[in-house]
């Protein structure tokens, strides 16, 4: 009795205490457990629900099939394809500014070019046109550039966030304050711009459909998704929503994955 009782509390007490450890074999239990919940709530409001808002998994599943045969892959490659394209840019950009943020005279661009981030998409886009013109070359644009927005923030605050011992620990070890920059900014902290990618990357993910409703002749699932949306075609969006985001789901495992195999320091302490 006693060893049933202490299973019951190893299985279904111990995930409801905060900061308690499971092990690995819960975890998948817990996983699978809530993917259920997910897939019969799903089931519930399409397949046996009065009202079906939703499609059904086999009508997603056929709306795969359409899309298939109507050049998926070739779509889906051009919105990853500028989607990659735009955060390389944002990324060596925001990079270059970030980094030098600490030279007085860089600090108050900095600042306000990370300022821009509230300033909407809508009107922009007219004077980027007349600049680069329209196409793929404006869709790379817009995106990198509002991107950058967000990568020099939050690069700029994990630069701010630096303790000053590790400054500290630079100068007793003769360092110029060109090699305090690059040994404890640059070098020192490749762990967290790999980890500010993998935030910042659901923000492409996000844009990267209205941005290319922009140029509705440069292609792209975001036009599938935005003429599924016009005609009603409810299956059709599900199907696209559902693979933009298991493979923004992949990237996102692939960067904390690169990130905790090329930097073991940076995992994260159990303290409790």
């Amino acid at each position: 009795m006693n060893t049933l009782l202490a299973k019951v509390k190893w299985w279904f007490v111990k995930p409801t205490i905060p900061f308690e450890k499971i092990s690995k074999q819960q975890r998948t239990v817990i996983m699978i457990f809530w993917i259920g919940i997910i897939f019969a709530s799903w089931m519930k409001a399409s397949v046996y629900s009065d009202v079906k808002i939703i499609p059904s998994p086999l009508m997603v599943l056929s709306a795969f099939r359409d899309l298939y045969y109507e050049g998926l892959i070739k779509q889906f490659a051009i919105s990853i394809t500028l989607c990659f394209q735009s955060i390389g840019y944002a990324l060596v950009i925001s990079l270059i500014i970030a980094y030098l943020s600490p030279l007085p005279l860089i600090k108050p661009l900095a600042q306000a070019i990370s300022k821009l981030r509230y300033v909407p998409m809508i009107g922009i886009t007219y004077y980027l046109t007349l600049a680069v013109g329209g196409g793929r070359p404006m869709q790379v644009t817009i995106l990198s550039m509002f991107m950058s927005f967000y990568f020099i923030t939050s690069i700029m605050a994990m630069i701010g966030e630096i303790p000053i011992e590790a400054y500290d620990l630079a100068r007793t070890m003769g360092c110029s304050r060109w090699e305090m920059l690059y040994k404890v900014v640059i070098k020192g902290r490749i762990d967290c711009v790999i980890e500010i990618l993998r935030q910042n990357l659901a923000i492409t993910w996000m844009m990267f459909v209205s941005v290319e409703i922009l140029v509705i002749a440069a292609g792209g699932i975001g036009i599938w998704m935005k003429n599924s949306e016009r005609f009603g075609n409810q299956e059709r969006i599900f199907a696209l929503q559902i693979l933009v985001f298991l493979f923004g789901t992949l990237l996102d495992y692939l960067l904390s994955w690169v990130k905790t195999a090329a930097f073991r320091f940076s995992r994260p302490v159990k303290s409790l």
